[in-house]
Order: C-alpha cells, then structure tokens, then sequence
C-alpha cells in the first residue's frame, strides 16, 4: 500500500494579518460545527479511494486551526482514524498562533495524537509584529511556547519571516538569534511577498510601504542561512532548517511529488495523477457536498511530461537537489536526455551544481530559483 498525507484547512482566524492571502475568515466562529461537520462528509467521499492507502502525515492548517475549540479537531482526526488506515501515521502538525492556544486545547491535542506544533512567530519584534497585523507580542509568544513544552510536545517548528516593511538586516538577525536560543526542532525562515489584494498588496501599489532593499532582502537570507546552520540546523529545503530527523514530513511529501489529499475550503490534492483545488466559497463548499460530490472547482491531468518537470521544480527546492539514479529509477529514462540542455546551461550560468549523482541549486541559484522553474516548465 502507498503512503498519502492529508491536508486539512480551518479557514477562521482572529484577524487577517495585513500580508495574508490565504483563505480564512475572522468573526466566523460560529460556523465552526457545521465546517467540521462537512469535514467529516468530505472523508467520507474519500474513504474508498483510501482503502489502497496508509496516511502517513495530517496537517491542520489554516487560517489559524487553533482558534477553534479543541474538540473539533479532536473530531477531526478521530474520524479520520476510523474512516481510513491511519494506524501508522507518523507526524500529526496544527499550526497555531500564539495567542490562541491554552492547557485546555493542548491537552484536547495530546489526546488527538498532534505531536508537532508549528507556531506563527514571524517576528521577535513587538513593533514589527503590529506593522505587519499580528495579533501576538513576543510575551504572548514566549508564555504559549512554555506551556506547549510543559505538555511536552517535542517537535516545535518556528515561522520567521524576513524582508518586513522596514526592517533592517540586525532586526532580522536578531530575531532569528532569539529564536533559536529557544532551540525548536524546526525553523521555517522565509521572505515577505507582496501578494494580490492583500492590504501591504494595496499600500505597495501607492509606495506607502517601505521594504528593504534586494541587496538586503538576500543578507537576511544568506546570513540567516550560515547562522541556522552554525546553530545546528539541517539546510534541507529553500526555507527550511531542521534538527536531525525533525524535517517536516508532510512537506516532504510536497516536494517528493507524493499522492496528498486536501480536505475543507481552497485544500489542494494530488491524487491519482490529478492535482485539484477545492472551493474558497463557504456556501458553494456546504451545497456540493451535501449532495455528496466534492466541492473542487479546477482539476488538471498530470501527464508525463507535467510529472517529470514537477518532480524536477519541486525536488530542486531540496538543498540536496534531484538524484538521477533515482530519476531514473521512477520515469525510465535519463534526466539528461530529457533536461541536458538545460541542466547544462545553468551549470555555466552558476545556479546548478552537479554533485556526484545528485543536480541542486548552488547558493546563487537559491535566490534565482525561479528562473530555473520556469525553464524547466513544460
């Protein structure tokens, strides 16, 4: 049987942080019940399906999954255990913010079998934090991070941002100095993007918002890179650092091309070589599943040559790039005869590397990466 990780997004928050663009919605908290209700509806069009499956990851993410009860969670991935093979699933991730966690919910989480935590830091700036619509200070931050260690949950993960408005090259380092002196299992470290209809999107467009410069958008990444890595942190994808043996699972599974289902508003899948997008429409979700069809609203057949080129985009966000004996291994055929040209010119440009049997990105192509994506796009 295949391993598959299941996605599930919780799309209520407190507020809308100003650079957000996922789906998620404050001051809906009241349709909590009835969101988790269809959850559940949803597994249930997927159980035969993942009766050829052992789910191997759940992620709970958001949104802020946090700010409901605890019980709907617990209901979540108990009914997920009783309606697939779920028995040997390895890592169970809720992201959270800092100011919605208490004992009561953490130990609801103990019971549901979360074992990683992955927390919204974002800063260890109480100025920037407001700047970029937080709802947390660094005090919220480091009193809900104590109480998720005495429920000794031990596998953390940090989300850090860098290239905030404003912000200088000290401001960063600093922030990602504080935060591994509280020594997570995992870092997330990643760069602000200004994204479509988002309020920063809005001030951006009328120049009222200041971000460093490029130069210093790459310090902060660069010097952020040799600090995590001095601390003892694993470089084992574009923006992520892990201790040894805490590298996230399920977004392994990502970036391996491996079989994922997404459960609840706007999830995306990759199952049965189809890769699909569920409704961000609260009312459009309800109706479709009520009448028992899945609420997806775009759906594309992976062909060859789209699996090849995704295998190649997203396995080159690993630090330790592609291997070609296993490439070869899974599409029976060399990645040179297919991609040599190209490998080839990046090569001389200095963004690819050839080590032994494995192509990756060199330290100029991590900031160029997106270049190199859209060559290799069929």
């Amino acid at each position: 049987m295949k391993d598959i990780g299941i996605y599930i997004h919780i799309p209520f928050c407190k507020s809308k942080c100003y650079y957000c663009d996922f789906c998620s919605f404050p001051r809906m908290l009241d349709s909590a019940e009835k969101y988790v209700s269809y959850i559940k509806k949803e597994i249930d069009l997927y159980e035969e399906d993942l009766k050829e499956y052992n789910v191997n990851t759940i992620f709970l993410g958001g949104g802020t999954p946090t700010v409901i009860d605890g019980k709907y969670i617990y209901e979540i991935i108990d009914y997920i255990y009783k309606k697939t093979n779920a028995n040997q699933v390895k890592e169970i991730t809720i992201e959270a913010n800092p100011k919605t966690l208490d004992e009561e919910k953490l130990e609801m989480y103990k019971k549901a079998g979360i074992n990683r935590i992955s927390i919204g830091v974002q800063s260890m700036n109480d100025m920037m934090l407001k700047k970029i619509g937080r709802i947390h200070t660094v005090e919220d931050f480091t009193n809900t991070y104590n109480l998720i260690r005495k429920y000794e949950f031990n596998n953390v993960s940090f989300d850090i941002m860098f290239n905030l408005p404003e912000q200088t090259l000290e401001d960063s380092i600093r922030t990602l100095k504080l935060a591994i002196q509280l020594e997570p299992e995992h870092i997330s470290y990643y760069s602000l993007k200004i994204e479509e209809g988002t309020p920063f999107n809005n001030k951006y467009i009328n120049k009222q918002l200041i971000l460093p410069d490029e130069d210093v958008e790459r310090e902060m990444y660069h010097e952020g890179i040799e600090l995590l890595k001095k601390k003892g942190y694993h470089h084992y994808e574009i923006s992520n650092f892990a201790k040894k043996g805490y590298e996230s699972k399920h977004n392994l599974i990502y970036w391996k091309c491996e079989p994922y289902i997404g459960l609840g508003l706007s999830a995306h899948s990759y199952f049965k070589n189809y890769r699909y997008g569920n409704t961000e429409d609260m009312n459009i979700y309800f109706e479709q599943i009520s009448n028992k069809n899945l609420a997806t609203v775009e759906k594309e057949l992976i062909d060859k040559d789209m699996e090849i080129a995704e295998y190649l985009i997203l396995g080159l966000r690993l630090i330790e790039g592609v291997n070609s004996n296993k490439f070869k291994e899974k599409f029976n055929i060399n990645i040179k005869d297919i991609y040599g040209k190209t490998i080839n010119k990046f090569i001389n440009e200095g963004l690819l590397e050839e080590d032994r049997d494995n192509i990756r990105l060199t330290k100029g192509g991590l900031d160029l990466s997106n270049i190199v994506f859209m060559e290799i796009l069929p």
